[in-house]
């Protein structure tokens, strides 16, 4: 009998052992999970183009070029980027952003971490390119867009533009503010506009003798909406509100480019960057790649990025997904 008791006395302890060891290790998991959000929610990345240029274009002579020419052209190399080197002081840097724009102009966020550090550490000699494709969205995600870039311009520091693909309506909002702006040949530019759409179910709603109840404080709270019956009053008074955005839009682009013609331009057509610039819509035809590649023989050229830290469920998702595809594809 006390045998039995013992064993189970020690079987006990055993057990309120593991347990504890148990509550200890999640209630460690907890707190570090806790701390890490509280850290950081992204990280930010530099890399020199410059490097990356001379390691692309070595590789390529080391190809093509006899030995004794590489040889060569390594010597001059080293000479030239020693008096790069002791001329330091006087070379300007080029800080390279990208955003890409979405309905919500969700890279907003990150854009603006990414001008927290430039304007750290720009000097006046220096200029910012932004290669920005975005074909709109929200009006005031893209007028936060608008802003974070302003805080470069008030700094009086150059602010280049370059749209490889498209900057219309927000994106070309955003584009407006530059110094100066380039676009590939064949980029999609303008469509300054406002254009509000909803589908209406009230006809759909009353003849299947279904009732939508909606009450409202303020006599314009909702001016069309999708289940009621829309009035010439609302459409009337929502037109009114688009007018009046379509107008702070104009506005800003008189601002920055008083040289358009908007009576010409402003109508939400858009146009390829050959015809845009014919309309003084951007400066140059240019791609980005052939910018920055031109002025890296006198210029030090940094590409920043703030990655934005994922949730661990996302990112978790996002892994699991990516597994499922490639399972996929070899299966395939």
């Amino acid at each position: 009998m006390i045998e039995t008791l013992l064993q189970l006395a020690l079987f006990t302890a055993k057990s309120l052992i593991i347990l504890a060891i148990i509550l200890i290790i999640l209630a460690a998991f907890f707190f570090l999970l806790s701390k890490s959000k509280q850290k950081m929610t992204g990280m930010l990345t530099i890399k020199n183009l410059n490097h990356q240029y001379a390691e692309n274009t070595a590789m390529i002579m080391a190809e093509t070029l006899p030995k004794k020419e590489f040889k060569r052209f390594l010597k001059e190399k080293k000479a030239a980027d020693k008096k790069r080197e002791e001329d330091s002081e006087n070379i300007k840097n080029i800080y390279v952003l990208t955003f890409e724009g979405d309905i919500k102009a969700s890279a907003v966020s990150a854009l603006s971490e990414e001008i927290n550090a430039v304007l750290n550490a720009v000097k006046p000699k220096d200029e910012v390119v932004v290669r920005l494709e975005s074909a709109g969205g929200v009006v005031h995600g893209y007028g936060l867009g608008v802003a974070q870039l302003m805080r470069i311009r008030n700094r009086n520091i150059p602010l280049i533009i370059a749209i490889d693909k498209v900057a219309a309506s927000g994106g070309y909002m955003m584009a407006c503010t530059a110094s100066k702006i380039l676009a590939a040949p064949f980029a999609i530019i303008g469509s300054i506009g406002v254009v509000i759409q909803l589908p209406n179910f009230h006809k759909f709603l009353k003849e299947h003798q279904i009732d939508f109840e909606m009450q409202t404080a303020g006599e314009y709270k909702r001016t069309i909406t999708m289940f009621g019956e829309n009035t010439d009053a609302g459409r009337e008074k929502l037109k009114e509100e688009i007018d009046s955005i379509h107008d702070q839009f104009k506005d800003l682009i008189k601002q920055h480019r008083p040289q358009i013609n908007l009576a010409e331009t402003a109508t939400g057509e858009y146009w390829l960057a050959q015809r845009a610039q014919s309309l003084q819509l951007v400066d140059e035809i240019k791609t980005s790649d052939e910018y920055l590649l031109s002025n890296s023989h006198h210029a030090n050229i940094y590409e920043i990025c703030f990655e934005e830290r994922k949730p661990l469920l996302q990112r978790l998702t996002a892994s699991a997904k990516m597994m499922l595809e490639k399972l996929f594809i070899t299966a395939a």
